[in-house]
């Protein structure tokens, strides 16, 4: 059984991925980030990253937030966090990268920044 289940679904030309779980080392991460490659692969580069559903984070997952968020910025796109739950924030907080993403409680208001 996987740790990580995550979805894909598409608002206009914004790739919303729900992710469900945990975010570790080993698969969660590597799901993680194959997932971001192959949508930067299939040119969608405009990408939210839904973690309302994220109950654990490691420091390999927020690895892997920060190298996708290089991966998409360099291909000119953009990715953003949506409903990050308190611990997720606490710990971007912690490690001073809350203020590296744009993140959204609301998503209309996140895909209304992403025009």
């Amino acid at each position: 059984m996987s740790d990580i289940t995550i979805s894909e679904r598409q608002a206009g030309d914004v790739s919303i991925l729900d992710l469900e779980g945990k975010v570790t080392i080993g698969e969660g991460s590597v799901a993680l980030r194959n997932a971001i490659r192959r949508m930067l692969g299939e040119g969608k580069n405009k990408i939210l990253l839904n973690l309302a559903g994220v109950g654990y984070i490691d420091s390999s997952g927020i690895g892997e937030l920060v190298s996708s968020f290089t991966a998409v910025n360099k291909e000119g796109g953009s990715l953003k966090l949506l409903k990050l739950t308190q611990k997720i924030q606490d710990l971007l907080a912690i490690t001073k990268l809350l203020t590296v993403f744009d993140v959204y409680d609301s998503e209309e208001d996140a895909l209304a920044s992403f025009n």
